[in-house]
């Protein structure tokens, strides 16, 4: 990836039923992660997240609370999901509602532009509906019911009897696009990661496509289609354009020629929409289609996917209050190879926390600063001579940071952070090998003394930068103990491993525990 590039990065479009757990917050810091480190690689950088506010189950909900839908799309976006953002310290670029006008009105313009070019027909459809995932089922995820839905119909992921709906719809002619598609798919195989999810999504396209129920004539919480107000939009077909109108879709051609096409990370059960449905209607369009879709794991708790009616939906603030939100990053992105799915411990979280933050990394830093601190009154002292283990210390920095960059270009954020770590494990290696604290005692060795500290400060440095975009607030603190130059959101991170940035002479400042202990009840 070329540094100053478009690099145009969503997550889905939250659908805010409910409050966000764990799940929400593992998905939104990884893209914020990637984009995070794509700004700081000179790349021209966007990201996008939003929440989707239309379809039946919201106009539920809404109706079981006793207010109107717009009531309650207000209520939990802003007292739930604008505050996941901060609290899980998110820097994203824009905020997409479905039920903004700038959204509305470039949804017609978009379905108006379908219809106008032939890809979408009035007809009757009957089909068992799940409110929950707002799909017509496949086949596939139909299963008999059991215990009390004993001879019902039953969506496979909810475990909830589904609704046989016959209505005048108007549909997408999505079964023109299998061939294209295919061909798709073929000539770009990296469109859709990982390999696991590329391969299901062929095999469900190879099945034969059947046409898309694109509208809903049974209720009116919508957008409504704009040659026949007697309809609205399928949510999921609503939900799907944010990614083109909240970057400019017939209303700013500029900004969407500037951003247009991007990637999407989504959670793999909402994949077949994104890799399927998604570049069907683009093309349809006449417009290109992402640049990729990344389908990252389930996060499972006692084994099992997070569920409301399970109680196993734990929500980020409860780990933030505890671990920080630095903690919280580092682990799910580290944790769990992207990817596949992760399951989540409170006691694997508090190993990691101890041995990896606290003990390594944090100590790390402590310790480099507080020795600059007692040796050199707290001045980065100019190196020496190096030794061969200096230069084996430098050609690791260098290392790390090449392998973590591509890592990243192939949206493996838990590699990444692996390569990183090895600057970590290494320059504890190499203070446990140099015994600083030994050399201190001995004034002919005071130049090698300054060597070994530079050595550890110079990748403290390095750590600082390629870290940043994992945890921003505790590599903001160790950037400022160690007196480094300029902003550290705006240190290239290609160049992290370039031996040399932290200028001799710089004043290093007393720096607090970056992850205190957490003392267990």
């Amino acid at each position: 990836m070329t540094s100053g590039g478009s690099f145009y990065i969503t997550t889905p479009i939250y659908y805010p039923s409910d409050v966000p757990h764990i799940g929400h917050g593992y998905t939104t810091v990884a893209v914020d992660a990637l984009a995070r480190w794509h700004r700081q690689a000179g790349d021209d950088t966007w990201m996008l997240t939003g929440t989707d506010e239309h379809g039946q189950k919201m106009m539920r909900a809404a109706a079981a609370n006793g207010v109107s839908p717009q009531e309650w799309v207000d209520k939990l976006v802003s007292e739930e999901w604008f505050p996941l953002l901060e609290t899980l310290d998110v820097a994203n670029d824009d905020f997409i509602r479905t039920t903004q006008e700038r959204h509305e009105e470039s949804v017609k313009a978009f379905i108006q532009a379908i219809y106008d070019r032939g890809y979408i027909y009035a007809g009757e459809y009957e089909a068992l509906y799940c409110v929950g995932c707002e799909e017509f089922k496949p086949d596939s995820e139909i299963v008999e019911g059991t215990g009390a839905f004993e001879g019902l119909k039953v969506c496979a992921i909810h475990s909830k009897p589904l609704e046989l709906l016959h209505e005048k719809n108007y549909f997408f002619k999505l079964s023109e696009f299998q061939d294209r598609l295919l061909e798709l798919f073929r000539e770009q195989p990296d469109f859709v990661q990982p390999e696991s999810a590329r391969n299901e999504v062929i095999a469900f396209v190879q099945q034969g496509l059947k046409d898309l129920s694109i509208s809903r004539s049974a209720f009116d919480w919508g957008i409504p289609v704009p040659w026949d107000s007697s309809h609205v939009i399928y949510v999921w077909v609503d939900a799907l354009l944010n990614y083109a109108t909240a970057i400019g879709y017939g209303a700013d051609e500029g900004d969407f020629a500037r951003r247009w096409p991007g990637y999407h990370v989504v959670g793999k059960d909402i994949l077949r929409f994104h890799a399927v449905i998604w570049p069907a209607m683009l093309m349809a369009a006449g417009l290109d289609v992402p640049k990729g879709v990344f389908a990252h794991g389930w996060l499972l708790v006692g084994g099992e996917k997070m569920s409301k009616s399970k109680a196993t939906g734990i929500a980020p603030q409860t780990l933030v209050d505890t671990f920080g939100s630095d903690a919280y990053r580092f682990y799910f992105l580290s944790a769990i190879a992207f990817g596949q799915d992760g399951s989540f411990s409170w006691e694997d979280m508090v190993a990691r926390y101890h041995a990896e933050l606290a003990n390594g990394f944090g100590n790390l830093a402590s310790r480099s600063v507080a020795m600059t601190a007692k040796y050199f009154g707290g001045s980065v002292p100019e190196p020496g001579e190096y030794t061969d283990g200096d230069r084996a210390v430098q050609t690791l920095v260098a290392d790390a940071t090449r392998n973590a960059d591509a890592a990243i270009e192939r949206f493996r954020i838990d590699q990444a952070i692996d390569e990183i770590w090895t600057i970590v494990d290494a320059l504890n290696g190499y203070i446990t090998e140099n015994e600083p604290w030994a050399l201190a005692k001995d004034d002919a060795m005071r130049e090698r003394l300054a060597t070994v500290l530079y050595t550890c400060l110079e990748g403290l440095r390095a750590l600082a930068v390629l870290l940043s975009p994992v945890m921003p607030a505790s590599t903001q603190k160790l950037w400022q103990a160690l007196g480094a130059e300029g902003a550290l959101a705006e240190q290239p991170i290609r160049e992290a491993g370039r031996w040399g940035q932290l200028p001799a002479g710089a004043t290093v400042a007393k720096i607090a525990p970056l992850f205190p202990r957490i003392e267990e009840d």
